[in-house]
């Protein structure tokens, strides 16, 4: 069985069991979270949400959270002596997917 949950702006496909990387979350280490967003339900039977699927969710347990690695924001304008550097790292959160209620 999975599903498609909606989360800190992007859809992501989650199955059980799985780990999942998402943008970060108000929540500890080792708490329950519960995403009532679901927009597609698929196994046995497919449920296709307008544009959520009433009563469905999906639990989750945080693993931990994190940055991910660095990247580089490098402006410039050429002939005109400006540049600037500047690095960036996005916080995230590492769940993994305990169940699915449609």
């Amino acid at each position: 069985m999975y599903a498609v949950i909606e989360t800190g702006g992007k859809q992501l496909r989650v199955e059980e069991g799985k780990e999942v990387y998402v943008e970060k979350l108000d929540a500890k280490e080792g708490e329950k979270v519960t995403f009532d967003n679901v927009m597609l339900v698929g196994g046995d039977k497919l449920s296709v949400g307008n544009p959520y699927v009433a009563n469905a969710s999906v639990e989750a347990k945080v693993v931990k959270h994190g940055k991910q690695r660095k990247i580089v924001v490098f402006k410039y304008k050429p002939k005109k002596n400006y540049h600037r550097k500047q690095g960036h790292r996005q916080p995230y959160t590492k769940l993994e997917i305990t169940g699915i209620k449609a």
